[in-house]
């Protein structure tokens, strides 16, 4: 498994953008505070969350004052913080709405975990209420910003596999504590579909290019289980893509971890296993020169993400998975249960431009 990059020599603070992290739970300690100090164009400014103590003893462990707290009622004051460009909401689905429209109407950027809303609907009103303040907004969608899963879409958007037939993708994990947010019908929007489903679903349409025309799923709800009262435990599902592309994912919180993408092209095929992790992506490419695994360098996803958004603040750019790419995943997911719960195919009104829902500044990968 790869090791994260040194700490680089990063620009002064005046020219990087300071951000507010939005909940302070494991991925904010274990990912994002570390992944900040590794950009050379980001820091974190100030943190926000339900418990003060808590936020407090995050402060002192990663160089910022007790000032820099912020409980969720102070929200606002961070206003008047002219070194809080940005804020990363990491909070559970259901808070999304709410604070990425408390923090535009402060006029600062918003990058929001995925996924963007609890269902189409939300995220586009999420989309609009940035557009009306004018403020940036970004889906954190951090595998769109990896070079593993750059190479597999140039390899299948660049004909190495010829014409592309088929798609398959699993992401799996076992959850086992009922009383996590993740479980509420009314926090998550749904089980593990919106959680660890959608980035299978994510990267089909981001490897093709396209969004899908028609979906079809079935889901498995033991309400035997404690756990799955209100959430699904699993669901399989069926995207058609045009020109006849077909690919099936399958998503749960009962089975072992699994992440994996495979796509097989007339020519060739290609693997990744594992596909989603934070680290340790591995892809395999099958062609007429045989099978060979290409290496790339040392990065950290998270730090890809804050680089590339920073970078859209600080010249003016379009993030390159913005707010619509967010509701285009919503879209998909809304038909994935309106067909698990009809049983029929649903068929979709996508766009057949290239990209349709993603910004025009693509970002820039690690070695590149």
């Amino acid at each position: 498994m790869p090791q994260k990059p040194d700490l680089p020599n990063p620009k002064p603070e005046s020219r990087r953008v300071g951000y507010a992290i939005v909940g302070i739970g494991k991925l904010t300690a274990d990912e994002l505070i570390p992944a900040a100090r590794t950009s050379e164009n980001s820091y974190v400014a100030a943190l926000v969350t339900s418990e003060e103590d808590k936020g407090e003893a995050f402060a002192r462990a990663f160089d910022l004052s007790d000032r820099d707290v912020y409980t969720y009622d102070q929200f606002e004051e961070l206003a008047d913080r002219e070194d809080v460009q940005a804020v990363y909401i990491v909070l559970p689905n259901s808070m999304h709405r709410e604070y990425v429209e408390r923090a535009a109407k402060m006029g600062k950027h918003v990058l929001c975990e995925k996924p963007l809303g609890m269902n189409a609907d939300d995220a586009r009103q999420i989309v609009a209420a940035c557009k009306k303040a004018r403020v940036k907004l970004m889906t954190a969608y951090r595998c769109q910003y990896t070079p593993e899963h750059w190479a597999a879409r140039d390899a299948v958007q660049g004909g190495r596999l010829g014409k592309v037939k088929l798609l398959d993708s699993i992401h799996t994990q076992v959850e086992t504590d009922a009383t996590a947010w993740r479980m509420k019908q009314d926090l998550a929007g749904g089980g593990p579909l919106p959680d660890v489903g959608i980035y299978s679903v994510n990267i089909m349409r981001f490897v093709l290019g396209t969004e899908p025309e028609w979906v079809f799923a079935a889901l498995h709800q033991p309400k035997s289980d404690p756990r799955f009262r209100e959430v699904e435990e699993s669901v399989a599902f069926t995207l058609g893509f045009p020109g006849g592309i077909m690919a099936t994912g399958l998503t749960s919180y009962g089975a072992a971890k699994t992440t994996t993408l495979r796509v097989l092209g007339e020519d060739g095929s290609l693997l990744m296993d594992p596909a989603f992790p934070y680290d340790g992506l591995k892809l395999q490419l099958t062609d007429e020169a045989g099978t060979h695994q290409p290496s790339f360098p040392e990065y950290d996803q998270f730090t890809q993400e804050f680089n590339h958004f920073s970078r859209c603040i600080l010249e003016g750019g379009t993030p390159w998975t913005p707010g619509e790419e967010g509701v285009a995943d919503h879209v998909v997911m809304d038909a994935l249960y309106e067909s698990a719960r009809t049983g029929k195919v649903v068929t979709l009104k996508s766009s057949r431009k290239k990209d349709a829902s993603r910004g025009p500044d693509k970002p820039q990968l690690p070695g590149k």
